[in-house]
């Protein structure tokens, strides 16, 4: 998102904080109700024109929405998405997205608040890792002829009960709505999404064995000296991953031995 998009998704995540933080406010309701105004939108591009028109005053933009969703959604919902378009959008698809973010941020308090964000966090990397292995669960996951209850009931087989409610909701959202995103796409930007929920980074290891919960401390404390931001590490193991150890945070990829390849990045930085 450029400027104004930018600015207009920071103060709609303040507003979405503020009512979460509310016990009244039901934050799954809300991310229910915000994912149905994406798709509405995500739909109606004559509609989503006029919500972000700079040229139409915020105030008729919000009455509008009052007008189109009153019924539809709780006042909660319903004020957020007024407040939303009568700030400036860069581009009509940015509302769009802003809105999804918002949806996905409002499950993710969700877990916060029962103590499971962790889980979460963990259960959305397991599930990458099995679609990335298992060509015909992706290829079904992402077959355009299939219909969305299809995928829907193929997912509360393979997770339901088995996850995190919060993880289902996710993960089913994505698959049904990818909205133009790969499967692997949207579950990365998920798990980064969660991880900044609680303002840390993500680092994906690849290990050649299991980390003990020792190495798995030092090599969290290490990263997060490296990187000024604390970690939260995703596990894999490959035994034939190169030098024993692979970690990748963004688009940087170490390889080696933790502790040497970790003493050479901080070298680079300081150089």
């Amino acid at each position: 998102m450029n400027g104004a998009s930018r600015e207009a998704l920071a103060a709609a995540r303040e507003r979405l904080d503020a009512l979460t933080d509310s016990t009244s406010v039901d934050a799954a309701q809300l991310a229910d109700e915000l994912a149905a105004v994406t798709a509405l939108l995500d739909r109606e591009a004559s509609l989503r024109r006029v919500l972000t028109d700079p040229a139409q005053s915020g105030e008729a933009k919000a009455e509008l929405v009052q007008r189109l969703l009153g019924a539809q959604v709780s006042g909660p919902t319903a004020d957020l998405v007024s407040g939303m378009v009568r700030t400036r959008w860069s581009q009509p698809r940015d509302l769009v997205d802003a809105l999804e973010e918002l949806a996905n941020l409002a499950d993710l308090t969700a877990a916060e608040k029962a103590d499971a964000l962790d889980d979460v966090e963990d259960e959305l990397f397991r599930f990458s890792r099995i679609v990335s292995s298992d060509t015909g669960l992706r290829a079904a996951l992402t077959d355009r002829a299939a219909s969305a209850s299809a995928k829907s009931e193929l997912l509360r087989r393979l997770i339901g009960g088995r996850a995190n409610v919060t993880t289902e909701r996710l993960v089913t959202r994505l698959v049904t709505a990818p909205r133009g995103r790969s499967l692997e796409a949207g579950l990365e930007s998920l798990s980064k999404l969660a991880a900044a929920r609680r303002d840390r980074m993500v680092a994906v290891v690849t290990s050649a064995a299991p980390l003990s919960d020792t190495q798995k401390q030092r090599l969290g404390a290490a990263l997060a000296k490296l990187y000024g931001r604390q970690m939260h590490l995703n596990l894999d193991v490959d035994p034939e991953v190169l030098g024993g150890i692979r970690v990748q945070v963004g688009d940087e990829v170490i390889n080696g031995s933790i502790e040497d390849r970790l003493e050479d990045a901080r070298r680079r930085m300081a150089s």
